[in-house]
């Protein structure tokens, strides 16, 4: 009788402990969620929670629910290692994220050991891609074609000017300023500077002094908003009146309580912003009720989910290998930003990036708009 009592309690445990591991699709989000670049991180997470709630009110992946953890990496490689180990050991099947191109690329081989599928919604760097490991995808573009967009311009425009090309000496930032430095050298226009600084510097006089002698009437940047809003206003304090242009690592509003009036007339290249998309007024308008402005990667994170959850759901499996299959040869998927389709290497079928340039808004604050 006791030995029949356990083995019921011992087979009620199994049930449960089983209905429990199942009953749950555990998708990862990673990114600087402490730290200077917290304001992106929480564009992703944010993202992501919303994409999973909206997912699961309308039935989930394959019936089941989706339950989102965070890995927090505080844009470091190292402890973005230390979250896609985490990430592995905890079950995960999929990952959004992360934001650093330097943390994704060697975050994204312990995922494909591990067989998890992992979109970024912002690591721009080719690297990531070009490598052709099974479980790689973006949906945001490369920086070999954002820096062509940008050389472009300032051959359009700055043709007889003097360019500074400044980075911040990561993956991300030196490979949009060597990308976009090539692309501006092939239109016959030849950087007279050419420097890189340590992320995390506050004071940059000697930067400045050597824009000074050279006489720079513009300054390209490759790096994320908290350097360029120090650089911009630094510059600013010390009589320097050329702009600054840079990528898709300085939008957010942030920029501008860092820069102050110096990020007037600031051009940046960026995706058309989703925010303006039709379809996605009513999703924008969710983000904004519950307080929060879904600006920059906001919705190339809700995008992720969605993609990973229709493929799964088409392949009718949650194995990641057979959902990144299913990611490739089944586009393009309906999302928040509009349309998305891979290649072979899980890079976005449609690249876009456009102009944008900082001033004032109706409201006196600075921000940034189309041009």
């Amino acid at each position: 009788m006791k030995k029949s009592l356990l083995s019921a309690v011992a087979l009620t445990a199994m049930v449960a402990f089983s209905g429990s591991a199942w009953a749950d699709i555990i998708v990862g989000v990673a990114g600087p969620l402490t730290g200077p670049n917290a304001a992106f991180g929480a564009q992703l997470q944010k993202g992501a929670e919303q994409a999973a709630a909206d997912i699961n009110a309308a039935g989930g992946i394959n019936g089941e629910k989706i339950k989102i953890v965070l890995g927090d990496d505080v844009s470091d490689a190292k402890q973005g290692v230390s979250v896609a180990n985490k990430f592995a050991s905890d079950g995960v099947k999929f990952v959004v994220g992360h934001f650093n191109s330097g943390v994704s690329i060697p975050a994204s081989e312990v995922y494909a050991e591990n067989g998890i599928v992992q979109v970024t919604p912002a690591s721009t760097n080719p690297k990531f891609t070009d490598r052709n490991l099974w479980n790689t995808f973006r949906t945001c573009g490369r920086d070999d074609q954002q820096g062509g967009v940008a050389g472009k311009y300032i051959a359009d425009n700055f043709k007889s000017g003097k360019v500074a090309v400044v980075h911040d000496k990561t993956p991300y930032g030196q490979g949009l300023a060597d990308e976009t430095k090539k692309a501006m050298n092939a239109a016959g226009v030849k950087e007279v500077l050419y420097e890189g600084v340590t992320p995390g510097d506050k004071d940059y006089s000697a930067l400045i002094a050597k824009m000074k002698q050279a006489g720079v009437t513009l300054v390209y940047w490759g790096g994320l908003h908290t350097e360029a809003g120090l650089i911009m206003r630094q510059m600013k304090d010390q009589g320097i009146k050329a702009p600054m242009m840079s990528g898709d690592g300085i939008v957010s509003n942030e920029l501008a309580s860092i820069a102050g009036d110096a990020v007037d007339g600031t051009l940046m290249t960026f995706a058309p912003d989703p925010r303006k998309n039709p379809a996605a007024k009513e999703l924008v308008e969710k983000f904004r009720k519950a307080g929060f402005e879904p600006e920059a990667y906001t919705l190339y994170s809700y995008a992720a989910l969605q993609i990973i959850a229709q493929a799964a759901n088409k392949a009718k499996s949650t194995d990641g290998q057979k959902v990144a299959e299913t990611m490739k040869s089944s586009g393009p998927w309906k999302t928040a930003i509009g349309d998305i389709g891979f290649d072979k290497k899980g890079d976005i079928t449609r690249p876009d990036y456009v102009m944008y340039k900082w001033g004032k808004g109706s409201d006196g604050k600075y921000t940034y708009n189309e041009m």
